[in-house]
């Protein structure tokens, strides 16, 4: 009989938790069995800033799922974000050492540690190395074994985060006995599942916009080009509309989520909507257009940074990102977010759907994460195109953890 095993997929978001369970039996697949979520504590713009209230937070998520499911889980997919995650590109070179210029695994493998040579300081430490395409004498090739050629290069896109950041984000786990068997940053895992293979080889830009951060990854070529992290999300609109508006959060999220839009029409200056929307003692009437160009304002900024990113990369370039951008994340559900990023990218853009073999409530952008970290579990993602396990962190971090 298949040995099975459950797997926990923990996203520890700014705004909210979420944890799915997943059973994967041999091969054959993978079956979601339990979930949960909770609002978040002790995280701030996708940063543990409070051990105990993020871990009591994360265990009571993972307890309640372990009680629907009905049983214990034995691994954890962690999700990362935050703004102290940085991404170089390096690219390895070698030499074809044989007489004959003929590629053998040697060479491939010399090249792979020339592109992950760069140190960090004591401070930082690898999460991923993701591999990009081989090279022989300036040509790209799939696979250069045997391949002839003098000289051989591979890229690779290595991301590294603050090592006590990262390491306080696996005490959260480890503290209810359970071992993280791999963290993936948050905008890949949502484009494991949110992307076909064509789209990636078409050029995609997944843009995950949380209630702190914004995580976002482009494809070019079918190959993971650029990451990052905009400290800036969906709780930054509601702050602004709070002080804006000059009303509770709660008011202000309630007026995003019932009023709001991404972007500002000329007509807004005309349309008045009730702030709390029952006309009785205390509710107010505001033109549209209060409420719209303050929405504007923060969402141009978060699209206006990942183009500033993109460009400085020298990677905006239309053709190259033909599946254009796909928007998730529990911040995307605002009306006209896509069209808010068409105007500020210059791409075509729409809001993500699921995976259709999910239930329907877990096919909604608020899940996209964590059924990307069960996507990992299941696939392990040795595939050189979309490989991004992380790269000598336990051996980094073992004398903080005591392992």
């Amino acid at each position: 009989m298949s040995q099975s095993r459950v797997v926990g997929a923990v996203e520890i978001g700014t705004s909210k938790v979420t944890v799915l369970l997943g059973e994967i039996v041999g091969d054959s697949g993978l079956n979601i069995i339990g979930h949960s979520s909770c609002f978040s504590k002790g995280v701030k713009k996708g940063v543990i800033t409070d051990l105990k209230a993020a871990s009591d937070c994360v265990h009571a998520a993972i307890m309640t799922a372990e009680q629907n499911a009905k049983t214990r889980v034995d691994e954890v997919f962690l999700a990362q974000t935050g703004s102290h995650l940085r991404g170089n590109f390096n690219v390895g070179t070698t030499n074809v050492g044989s007489s004959d210029s003929i590629v053998r695994s040697a060479d491939i493998e010399q090249a792979k540690e020339d592109a992950k040579r760069r140190k960090l300081t004591e401070e930082r430490t690898y999460i991923h190395h993701i591999q990009n395409p081989f090279s022989i004498d300036g040509q790209p090739v799939e696979n250069p074994l045997s391949k002839e050629g003098d000289r051989l290069q591979v890229g690779y896109w290595s991301v590294h985060g603050d090592s006590q950041l990262v390491s306080d984000s696996l005490r959260v786990i480890r503290g209810i006995d359970l071992d993280v068997s791999d963290m993936i940053i948050s905008s890949i895992a949502s484009g494991a599942v949110l992307l076909e293979d064509s789209e990636k080889d078409n050029g995609a830009l997944v843009v995950d916009i949380g209630g702190g951060t914004t995580d976002f990854v482009l494809y070019r070529k079918g190959y993971i080009v650029l990451t990052g992290v905009v400290p800036v999300g969906g709780d930054h609109i509601t702050n602004d509309l709070s002080i804006g508006l000059r009303v509770g959060r709660k008011s202000a999220e309630e007026s995003k989520l019932k009023n709001g839009r991404a972007y500002y029409k000329s007509g807004d200056r005309d349309q008045k909507v009730w702030l709390y929307g029952d006309m009785t003692i205390g509710d107010r009437e505001y033109p549209l257009a209060a409420i719209t160009k303050i929405i504007e304002a923060r969402v141009s900024e978060i699209f206006d940074i990942i183009k500033d990113q993109l460009v400085e990369a020298d990677l905006l370039v239309p053709a190259d990102i033909a599946s254009g951008v796909i928007l998730t994340g529990g911040s995307s559900r605002l009306e006209g977010i896509d069209e808010a990023a068409r105007r500020s990218l210059g791409l075509e853009a729409r809001q993500s759907e699921g995976p259709q073999d999910v239930s329907p409530e877990l096919r909604v952008p608020e899940y996209s994460t964590a059924l990307g970290l069960l996507h990992y579990a299941l696939t392990g993602q040795e595939d050189a195109q979309q490989s991004a396990k992380p790269v000598g962190i336990w051996n980094r971090l073992g004398s903080i953890l005591n392992i």
